[in-house]
């Protein structure tokens, strides 16, 4: 017998306490194998694929694409051990072992189905409690992920084909008799209403289960309802064959950005190579829409601003009606999860949710507990400058300016070592550092984010450079891990790139120090008692307090920006 297992939503790390749902990357009903990605979840580190540690079969998905969801929530349950309907008939050898050979590979000439590390054995074999225990890609069983594969119910061959609902989302009588484990389990799952349910097992089969969407339960109720108890057969069939057809995407942006504007991307012709579908087209057929369809925004203002209103305490009928024509009159824009009723003209607003609302946190956090203080200089970078480019010969790897710098923040890091620690707050102790993992600013279309390079005092120069490049293109595309987010022990923020001269940045919490790089202008300065045009730069200190006092944080910064002004005094320390 099928043993149903829940898998909830794991402790991605550093704190994190939900994530949002970006998207589903498998359908109830399909064959699911040990470690395969099941969701990808966005958290306010990274995107994350999240992996199941059960083989089986998904039996049902909770919350929709966009939703947040708490860690410890169920995401999906899968049904260990099940045999698929249009399976049950299926001759000797191809009994429950056979969903084996239905992800991970065709059966043999004799009919049956080699064993598959990457999906669970029949109950009575142990299966029930076979897992990884794996919850981040890359940890956990080594196995190559199956070749996934849809269930969907041939005519005739599952006992649940004619079976009707009740309103209350259960199965008939007739139905009934075989329901078992699965539908217990999925009735017990929590965050799914019975109106939502649409699965049952019958004679050893597990069914399919809805998914809760964003609609709430009157509107699933009425979905499950009119799908029945497959919930894949006639039309819903076809339905998920087009929704199986390959999207030329690599991008998690791309697809984030579609989906926000309501866009379907199998219609679209992608402008890279073999037809890979890039932002610049994501954007144009956004462009092109909008030209096309004039009222299509205001549409969905009003839409959006209807639901928010009729959710709202107090506001319900026409009364509703008129607060939203209102409000959509007054050319007001509501994002969904927003109040739109009481919407100014031209307000817009935007949840602090993901990657935006965790920095809000932090930012706070900071400036709430880190009594910070910021002094600076300017330095003459000419000579820093020349240095670059006497690096920089022909036919040797290019080294970044960024690089230059965070070798010589390393340096004053190992003269000051006070800079690189944290206050412990519960126990009231400074701890100071004996690595230095370098975080350094990196703005991107999904927000700035701080990578960390590991071990940096222990590199040279043109190996910064190649991991501050490599850390840079892939915070760009959205795929830093949470290991390269996360642990730093100081700060580089080159400002400089915005056109700026200085700042007073936030520090970065839990560390205690924050270096900040203005731009280099060409500017007058005295240089050997003479007038002239030299490339200066100004720098910056934000410092804790509490880790040190104002000659130390005076001390590094000078020591930086006289290693900037005579690069060859890092030649001393080294």
């Amino acid at each position: 017998m099928a043993v149903v297992r829940e898998f909830t939503l794991p402790d991605l790390g550093e704190g994190l306490t939900e994530a949002t749902i970006v998207h589903w990357m498998v359908e109830v009903g399909e064959v699911v194998a040990i470690d395969q990605p099941v969701v990808e979840v966005e958290t306010a580190k990274a995107m994350v694929e999240v992996p199941c540690p059960y083989g089986g079969v998904v039996t049902a998905r909770f919350g929709a694409e966009g939703e947040e969801v708490p860690v410890g929530a169920p995401l999906v349950t899968v049904a260990v051990g099940a045999v698929p309907d249009d399976l049950a008939g299926a001759g000797p050898g191809e009994g429950p072992g056979a969903v084996a050979g239905a992800a991970g590979g065709a059966p043999d000439a004799g009919g049956s189905a080699p064993p598959s590390a990457g999906v669970a054995a029949p109950a009575g074999e142990g299966a029930a409690d076979a897992g990884s225990g794996n919850v981040l890609v890359g940890y956990g069983t080594s196995a190559a992920a199956a070749r996934r594969r849809r269930i969907r119910p041939g005519g005739g061959a599952s006992p649940m084909a004619g079976a009707s609902r009740a309103p209350g989302g259960a199965a008939d009588g007739s139905a009934g008799a075989g329901a078992g484990a699965g539908v217990e389990a999925a009735d017990r799952a929590p965050g799914v209403s019975g109106a939502a349910d649409a699965g049952a097992v019958a004679a050893g089969a597990v069914g399919v289960t809805g998914e809760k969407g964003p609609e709430g339960p009157a509107e699933a109720a009425g979905a499950a309802g009119a799908a029945g108890a497959a919930g894949l057969a006639g039309t819903g069939a076809g339905a998920v064959d087009a929704d199986s057809r390959t999207v030329a995407v690599i991008s998690p942006l791309v697809r984030r950005m579609a989906r926000e504007n309501g866009l379907d991307l199998r219609e679209l012709t992608g402008s890279g190579r073999d037809g890979l579908i890039l932002r610049t087209d994501v954007e144009c057929a956004i462009r092109a829409r909008q030209e096309r369809e004039p009222s299509a925004r205001a549409g969905v203002v009003a839409s959006v601003g209807a639901r928010a209103a009729n959710g709202a305490a107090g506001i319900v009928g026409a009364g509703a009606t008129g607060v939203v024509g209102a409000a959509s009159a007054a050319g007001a824009v509501t994002v969904p999860g927003s109040m739109g009723a009481g919407a100014a003209a031209g307000e817009e607003r935007i949840p602090l949710k993901g990657m935006l609302g965790a920095a809000a946190e932090k930012f706070s956090r900071s400036r709430r507990e880190i009594p910070e203080a910021t002094c600076w200089v300017d330095a003459d970078a000419t000579e820093l400058l020349a240095a670059r480019r006497a690096m920089n010969v022909a036919g040797a790897p290019k080294v970044s300016l960024l690089a230059l710098l965070a070798r010589i923040t390393t340096a004053a890091l190992a003269r000051f070592p006070e800079l690189n620690a944290t206050v412990d707050t519960k126990a009231q102790e400074i701890v100071r550092l004996p690595a230095v993992h370098l975080g350094f600013a990196a703005q991107t279309d999904r927000g700035l984010v701080v990578p960390v390079v590991r071990d940096a005092q222990a590199r040279t120069v043109e190996e910064l450079s190649a991991e501050i490049t490599r850390l840079t293109e892939t915070a760009r595309s959205g795929g830093l891990s949470l290991a390269e987010l996360t642990h730093g022990t100081f700060t580089l923020n080159n400002y400089g790139v915005f056109g700026v001269d200085g700042s007073t940045p936030i520090i970065n919490h839990p560390e205690a120090a924050m270096l900040g790089v203005g731009r280099i202008a060409a500017k007058p300065w005295v240089h050997e008692g003479e007038l002239a045009v030299r490339q200066v730069v100004q720098l910056s200190l934000t410092f804790d307090h509490r880790v040190c006092d104002g000659g130390t944080a005076g001390g590094f910064l000078r020591h930086v920006a006289d290693c900037v002004e005579q690069p060859a005094l890092l030649l001393r320390g080294l």
